[in-house]
């Protein structure tokens, strides 16, 4: 059986009137499936059982649940996704003062193995789905509007956790009208990021398609040797490839992109690659954040120093570049990206499928951390 979230408006439609059901039941089943984050048929409780029944023979419910929260003394929180087929995704909610910013996961794993990434570690599984995207935001939104008893919710969404957005582009996008909808969550374009690798052929497509969502590159290097090393993909698209779709990106949506750039100790945070990234820059107009890197065991990396990250940015900021440095957030918990999802994997496979099935049974917070309490040491 299909996945019912995985149905337009319009399938869901011809599906009930091929049952003879009222045509307003459409709008029903769609609102429990986005808007109300429903986590099963039986919770339809405005749609008739025997209605219910039909949805429950055709279709399967493949909701997301969230397993495993760790929260840092900084106020970031991690959350372990489990999915229907037992793989797990993390997703953050990254507070600074009264906004939010959430960070979603678009695969579980990643293909790209950058060497810096703990989700490169874990190797490649598979796409996510959109509902499985899109149940990361809605559940990181109820978490935002419960810490500030308002519903102000979610001031960010930002397509940078585990996976290459680009790689799984078609569920990215259908995920984005979800959530941008007045159907799902509602929330304006303009909050929303997908911050990429690079692969040029998806940049100048995001500009074709006129998304209004806002463009982020992981760069880490503007010079060919250095980036070969942290980013293989770059071994196949190098940084003059980037540079041209880039360009073609501004000259198209006219619009002023972020580029990421985590500082590894000895490796590209000196003045020689400062200069580099300033003549990269010159191509278009941007934004640069300098990043403090989540140090992860087993890569030979580490962050950068203060004072060299500082002299850094001033030599950018003397070209004229408009230059943020983001402290790295959640040091006291699993806060490189993949760390959580890999120890939670290994869990599942240490204790087997059948426990995982007796546990996906437990739905909420509740469950999973009776999960975690029975299953640790």
């Amino acid at each position: 059986m299909s996945d019912i979230r995985e149905l337009t408006p319009e399938e869901i439609k011809s599906f009930l009137a091929a049952h003879n059901e009222k045509p307003f039941r459409t709008r029903q089943v769609f609102e429990w499936l986005w808007k109300k984050q429903g986590a099963s048929f039986d919770e339809m409780s405005d749609i008739p059982k025997a209605c219910r029944e039909l949805l429950k023979n055709h279709f399967t419910f493949n909701k997301s649940v969230p397993t495993k929260i760790q929260e840092s003394s900084d106020g970031t929180v991690k959350i372990g996704f489990l999915l229907h087929d037992g793989g797990m995704v993390e997703g953050v909610l990254i507070p600074s003062g009264e906004r939010f910013t959430a960070c979603v996961s678009s695969q579980l794993g990643c293909p790209l193995a950058c060497v810096f990434c703990a989700t490169g570690k874990l190797g490649f599984t598979r796409n996510l789905s959109a509902g499985e995207i899109y149940d990361q935001a809605a559940y990181l939104n109820k978490l935002a509007i419960e810490r500030t008893n308002s519903e102000a919710g979610l001031s960010n969404i930002v397509y940078m956790g585990m996976g290459e957005p680009m790689l799984n582009y078609g569920n990215v996008k259908r995920s984005i009208d979800l959530i941008t909808s007045a159907d799902g969550m509602g929330m304006s374009p303009q909050r929303i990021t997908i911050s990429s690798v690079g692969i040029p052929k998806m940049i100048k497509q995001i500009a074709d398609d006129e998304m209004k969502c806002h463009f982020a590159l992981s760069l880490h290097s503007a010079g060919n040797e250095t980036r070969n090393r942290l980013v293989p993909y770059n071994l196949r698209h190098p940084v003059e490839d980037l540079r041209e779709a880039l360009k073609y990106y501004y000259k198209k949506t006219g619009k002023r992109f972020t580029i990421e750039y985590i500082l590894f100790r000895d490796v590209n945070d000196d003045l020689v690659n400062a200069r580099e990234l300033a003549a990269f820059c010159r191509n278009f107009p941007v934004k640069v954040n300098l990043l403090e890197y989540n140090v992860v065991d087993g890569t030979g990396l580490q962050k950068s120093s203060p004072e060299r990250m500082k002299i850094f940015a001033e030599f950018l900021e003397k070209k004229n570049m408009v230059v943020n440095i983001r402290k790295s957030r959640g040091k006291d918990i699993d806060a490189a990206c993949g760390q959580l999802a890999g120890k939670i994997n290994n869990e599942i496979t240490r204790y087997g499928k059948q426990t995982f099935y007796s546990f996906r049974q437990h739905r909420g917070c509740g469950g999973k951390e009776n999960f975690h309490r029975q299953h640790s040491g």
